[in-house]
């Protein structure tokens, strides 16, 4: 079982609350995020010093790696991007706390694009339906063969941080962020299930709880005011 939380884009207060949610209910649950730990809200680095002292895992996500790229590869099109999308908010939580910007961004390095679990099938943005045509007709039985499409596409816009497109059918649930919905949104030709329902704008951070593929329940946090005000 795993509680998936969808993006939380510098809202620690309401991911504070969330997480008080979860852990209630579910005292011993393994926790992820679908990445944007960053950005829009006013708490980037408060976010990522909770997930390490509460053992959140995420798969980062394009505003996390825009973040990294921005201080390890300054010239390359993530860290050019960053300056337009919601950089600002992201420094000024770092402003006295520099030596914290190369340990988050360390950990953001390492961390997985993808998490293929026997719950659900999590990252980002999700698996492009393009990417089909590269794929064996047994592809579901052993999803390591996305690995080296992920790896090469992971700049293009279809690839698993920036895509939009309709998503490919796993074989199982898969769980994404990146594109905002007003609440939870499932596509059950896919069966993929779309968390990121905009908690840097106001309305909710979300999270579904996973079994075995199968859904087992939504816990959501109205955001706190003082995460994006």
């Amino acid at each position: 079982m795993v509680a998936v939380i969808g993006d939380i884009h510098g809202c620690y207060y309401t991911l504070v609350e969330l997480y008080k949610k979860i852990v209630k209910k579910y005292p011993r649950i393994k926790i992820i995020t679908v990445g944007d730990l960053v950005d829009r809200g006013n708490h980037s680095r408060d976010v990522i010093n909770f997930i390490i002292e509460n053992n959140i895992k995420f798969t980062p996500g394009n505003h996390d790696y825009m973040f990294y790229h921005f201080f390890k590869e300054p010239s390359s099109v993530f860290a050019r991007s960053w300056l337009f999308n919601g950089s600002e908010s992201t420094l000024e939580s770092y402003e006295h706390y520099e030596n914290d910007i190369f340990a988050h961004i360390d950990l953001i390095s390492k961390a997985p694009l993808y998490m293929d679990l026997d719950d659900c099938f999590i990252s980002h943005a999700g698996v492009s339906k393009t990417y089909r045509k590269f794929l064996p007709s047994d592809y579901k039985e052993n999803l390591s063969v996305l690995e080296p499409l992920i790896i090469d596409d992971l700049r293009s816009d279809k690839g698993i941080l920036w895509n939009r497109d309709p998503l490919l059918d796993l074989g199982k649930i898969q769980v994404v962020g990146h594109t905002k919905q007003s609440q939870i949104t499932v596509v059950e030709e896919s069966n993929s299930w779309y968390i990121d329902t905009g908690a840097c704008v106001g309305n909710n951070l979300s999270a579904i709880i996973v079994h075995k593929n199968q859904f087992i329940e939504s816990i959501e946090e109205k955001t706190q005011i003082k995460d994006i005000i």
